[in-house]
């Protein structure tokens, strides 16, 4: 572990840069709901059954999928403060493109959200490697707070949804609107990233306390190693069932409420809020019980919490339940991705190639969640659908071990 900074200027520096990497995960969840606030009304205009919603949902994982295998050793030679500000802007193009692909033809809109994936993932990676670089610096766990940024940038962009579509706002004007917001801020915070490479300024540091960046060919070998370590792929599968149990709420949730328990479009997306809002909760403040009890014995219970969450969200008769399940659903869903990326990092050295082979492997949940829940749910409806999420989450509790500490003794 880095050891912790002392100097005043240094201890400014870093809290900057932890205030900037919460604004950065609090954008790109605040992006990411916009758009899934208002998928109701893309499957309603070019009147989707779905299936075919599932396969259009599937280019933003495709892209994603594609841009965080290939972008470690981008972001080890460019920083994740190139990396993020590059991504930012490419994000907002890609909603641009989205919100003129509704006017137009559904294929522009599926271009559109293949940027975006191409775009959120390489942003996602950047962003997670920056935080594990200062949990090093910081010496103690802030990563699900990192990722409870970003729930609850969600949270927020469901609740804007919710009210865009109460007062009947097009979809075309939100997505625009949001995507100027969201370049912008996150080139601004950008700006007070650690540089690449960070570390104290000692006597034998370079000026400015930066490291030469590694030649790219390093970082190859780093990646190409950590594809093969078991536990690295253990934590990507186990990564995957908690991305999978996350992705499907924010994608079909709001569906499945207004297609199993026959309410408002409005109503509908505020059941996603309720999931985002829990969410958001469990990543705030499950980091002093994971340095308390350690990662398994949370990660354990949170799985068992979200399993009856979706039982919960699958099965109740009634409304309430739905609101009561997704609420569970949601608090158990929280620290599971964030726990994968630190143990990811628990080396710093070698965290780029980790975290982009879990990231890689976490993110196929995108790429066949949409498709597996569409097919499913012309079988059995998009409420009946969701309980593939449970049996995913099953597994991840057996996986759990996986993101012990390295020197950790919990069980």
């Amino acid at each position: 572990m880095q050891a912790p900074l002392t100097a005043r200027p240094a201890q400014q520096r870093l809290h900057r840069a932890v205030q900037a990497t919460y604004v950065c995960f609090l954008a790109s969840g605040f992006a990411f709901a916009s758009w899934a606030s208002r998928i109701p009304q893309v499957r309603a205009h070019f009147h989707l059954q779905p299936s075919q919603l599932g396969l259009v949902l599937l280019a933003i994982a495709g892209g994603s999928v594609i841009s965080s295998s290939l972008s470690g050793p981008l972001i080890s030679w460019l920083g994740p403060r190139r990396a993020i500000s590059a991504t930012a802007v490419l994000l907002g193009v890609a909603l641009v493109i989205i919100a003129t692909g509704y006017l137009v033809a559904l294929a522009i809109v599926v271009a559109g959200l293949f940027v975006f994936g191409l775009a959120s993932g390489t942003w996602d990676l950047a962003m997670n490697v920056h935080g594990g670089a200062l949990e090093g610096h910081l010496g103690r766990s802030i990563m699900p707070r990192f990722h409870a940024a970003w729930s609850f940038g969600t949270v927020v962009g469901a609740v804007v949804g919710a009210a865009a579509v109460a007062v009947h706002l097009p979809v075309t004007a939100h997505l625009v609107g949001v995507a100027v917001v969201v370049a912008l801020a996150v080139l601004q915070a950008a700006r007070s990233f650690l540089p690449n490479h960070y570390r104290p300024t000692t006597e034998n540091d370079a000026p400015g306390g930066c490291h030469r960046p590694e030649e790219p060919a390093h970082v190859h070998r780093d990646m190409l190693r950590a594809w093969l370590e078991p536990r690295t792929l253990a934590i990507g599968a186990f990564a995957l069932a908690f991305a999978f149990a996350e992705g499907t709420a924010n994608d079909w949730s709001s569906l499945a409420a207004i297609d199993g328990y026959h309410v408002p479009a409005a109503l509908g997306t505020l059941v996603l809020a309720t999931f985002l809002a829990a969410m958001t909760i469990g990543r705030w403040f499950s980091p002093s019980f994971v340095d308390h009890y350690g990662r398994v014995p949370v990660a354990r219970l949170l799985g068992l919490v979200a399993i009856m969450g979706v039982v919960l969200f699958v099965f109740g008769p009634a409304v309430p339940f739905a609101f009561a399940g997704a609420l569970l659903w949601g608090a158990g869903t929280s620290v599971g991705f964030p726990l994968g990326v630190s143990a990811g990092g628990d080396q710093p050295e070698l965290a780029p190639g980790r975290v982009s082979v879990i990231a890689s492997v976490g993110y196929c949940a995108f790429f066949a969640g949409p498709p597996l829940v569409g097919f499913l749910a012309d079988q059995l409806t998009v409420l009946r659908a969701l309980i593939c999420v449970a049996v995913l989450l099953g597994i991840a509790i057996v996986l759990a071990p996986a993101v012990r500490g390295r020197a950790s003794t919990e069980t």
